[in-house]
């Protein structure tokens, strides 16, 4: 389940780009594409198991108020402001628009009714939820995508293809970069509490099995994930063609027609139809329960039909508007997201700092209301001469240096704090 949650649409496209526009460096793009596309969501998966309330405790960690705000931010975002409508929009032009020539309001309109009809009932009973996504959709989505895989390794033939003017140079940095805006570690602080409570629902009630399950669906996940990636991104890789794609979505599409013919366009519409449904199952699922968990008020059910509308609602405006909306929102919280991830794992091998926390945050935040603000237009421009110097700023990743520095200057403080009380009281 955990897999399939992780897998959708954008997780789809990204990879096929990748092989084609890398060419002979393949190689090193796909290794840092999977290092921050699987390993850093893992890495997510594992600091929630450990932490005792999931994404809260792990934000109250800089401040009880800063918690609970995160927490309600990373949910609404990758969820119902986001992550939900995506998938359905995405579920809709790349995946029923293969199968029926349509266009307009009208069609999108009654496609969104039937797809979350469907998601409605699927989400309605969060104990099922692992045997329905996990025993059912799942191997639908793994035997769909096998099929066009498959047949495209017996069919397609490795050729020197020189790689795109931006894999030319550092090609691992750039498939790190690739990999870093799939956003799959964002969504993995709410697919880990989603594992935690299935397995409670399953009668896991120790920490300790707790985590080690968690870890377990984690592993499998990232083992499915890579095999997938790699795959598609071998198909871009080989597939031969006249002129360039402008997205892996073209490229399945084309992959798809070339094995299949119109069979192909059906084949390539059900990957994408199953890999939104699951993935906003599981949104569905974990906003839900978490906003139970803090709002006890309404119920599960209650918050399931909200999220419902109110993703329906945003679909019907359209992707390109979505996507516009959400960018912002997205650049603001990713780098943070990431520095809580590593130092949650930090602390539980060498230690609390709670100006660790603090001084790390503060920075990375005030990093990323910068990209934030540079998104929609608003340049800081008194600014720019400075974080020009640091590491990786042309990249989008300036923010990590300053940031370890901070988190390395909080943690000395409070360890040479804690040396001084521990050695006054030894005199």
């Amino acid at each position: 389940m955990l897999f399939s949650l992780f897998f959708g649409a954008g997780n789809l496209i990204f990879p096929p780009y990748l092989g084609m526009e890398s060419g002979n460096h393949f190689i090193a793009a796909i290794a840092g594409f999977i290092l921050t596309a699987v390993f850093l969501p893992l890495l997510a998966i594992i600091s929630v198991s450990l932490s005792n309330n999931g994404l809260i405790s792990i934000g109250q960690r800089v401040h009880p108020v800063f918690g609970l705000a995160f927490a309600i931010v990373i949910y609404l975002s990758i969820g119902a402001f986001y992550g939900i409508p995506r998938a359905s929009n995405v579920a809709y032009e790349l995946g029923f628009m293969q199968v029926y020539d349509v266009q307009g309001r009208l069609s999108l309109f009654l496609f969104s009714i039937i797809f979350f009809g469907l998601t409605y009932l699927l989400s309605l009973n969060p104990k099922k939820i692992i045997d329905l996504v996990g025993q059912i959709l799942t191997p639908a989505l793994l035997g769909v995508l096998a099929i066009l895989v498959v047949r495209a390794f017996f069919t397609f033939s490795y050729s020197e293809v020189p790689a795109s003017e931006k894999f030319q140079s550092n090609p691992f940095l750039k498939g790190f970069l690739e990999g870093y805006f799939t956003m799959d570690a964002i969504a993995a602080l709410a697919f880990g509490i989603v594992i935690i409570n299935g397995l409670k629902d399953k009668g896991v009630t120790k920490k300790k099995d707790l985590i080690q399950g968690t870890l377990f669906a984690g592993l499998i996940a990232a083992g499915g994930l890579t095999i997938v990636y790699v795959s598609l991104s071998w198909i871009g890789r080989v597939l031969p063609y006249d002129e360039p794609f402008k997205n892996g979505a073209e490229i399945l599409v084309f992959a798809s027609q070339q094995l299949f013919g119109y069979g192909g366009n059906v084949l390539f519409g059900v990957i994408v139809i199953l890999a939104c449904l699951t993935t906003c199952v599981g949104l569905i699922n974990a906003c839900s329960r978490f906003f139970h968990e803090v709002f006890p008020k309404l119920s599960y059910k209650n918050y399931v039909f909200i999220f419902i509308v109110i993703g329906w609602l945003l679909t019907n405006f359209g992707l390109d508007l979505i996507l516009q909306f959400a960018t912002p929102l997205l650049v603001f919280i990713y780098p943070i997201s990431i520095v809580l991830i590593i130092l949650s794992l930090f602390q539980h091998f060498f230690g609390e700092s709670k100006r660790m926390y603090i001084f790390s945050v503060s920075i990375a935040t005030v990093f990323a209301l910068f990209e934030a603000l540079n998104s929609i237009g608003l340049q800081l421009n008194v600014l720019n001469p400075f974080f020009a110097f640091l590491p990786l700023h042309s990249n989008g990743l300036g923010w990590t240096v300053p940031t370890l520095l901070a988190a390395i200057i909080g943690y000395g403080f409070d360890f040479y704090g804690k040396a001084v009380v521990y050695q006054s009281k030894i005199e």
